[in-house]
């Protein structure tokens, strides 16, 4: 049974960094969906890759003709920023299982639109005091570094992943990233017994 499988954890968690190693596994029979977002494009972002990059309005567009799976909006220290998943014709169940990444609130809505039994969270964690500091590297890296953003998103995170959100979602199996080889083989593993049904 083909299933959509989540990455979910918060912000500066490795979640890329394992996506990257378990969408470029050959021996995993996975599929990428692009997701959308209208925030700014990144330094070292490709359009196509890691998202669409589309206007405000565009996303509001998509919305009114009915094409919006889940929807976030993050009210930024630069304005309103949508991250989305839309229902362009990507995802198709009938022929293939997918690699997503997403948030705790994305998951719910993925798996309420195509079904409990379809969708499979993959919830990643680390330590506060090193998704800081992954968090800080990774901005200093940008041309133009928004630290004030990526301080809001880090209190929001403790709001948006809470212990009792967690279990009203269901999540209880959880994945330490310590290592991304480590934490991605762990996922692999996981992910081949869904597919294989076990």
């Amino acid at each position: 049974m083909h299933r959509i499988f989540i990455l979910i954890g918060k912000s500066a968690s490795g979640k890329d960094s394992i996506y990257r190693r378990l969408i470029g596994d050959a021996s995993l029979p996975l599929s990428h969906v692009v997701p959308y977002t209208t925030r700014p494009i990144r330094t070292g972002e490709t359009e196509g890759r890691e998202y669409h990059f589309v206007t405000e309005e565009r996303f509001h567009e998509m919305e009114a003709e009915g094409k919006i799976i889940e929807a976030r909006r993050y009210d930024t220290c630069y304005g309103p920023w949508y991250y989305f998943t839309a229902d362009d014709g990507q995802i198709d169940l009938e022929g293939s299982s997918y690699l997503l990444i997403g948030t705790l609130e994305s998951y719910i809505a993925i798996r309420d639109y195509y079904g409990e039994g379809s969708v499979v969270p993959l919830y990643v964690e680390v330590d506060d005091t090193i998704r800081l500091a992954r968090a800080r590297q990774r901005e200093e890296e940008q041309a133009q570094p928004k630290f004030d953003e990526m301080e809001r998103r880090f209190a929001a995170d403790e709001i948006d992943f809470s212990e009792e959100k967690l279990r009203t979602a269901g999540i209880t199996k959880r994945f330490e990233n310590l290592d991304a080889d480590t934490c991605a083989s762990d996922i692999r593993t996981e992910i081949r017994s869904w597919l294989n049904g076990e």
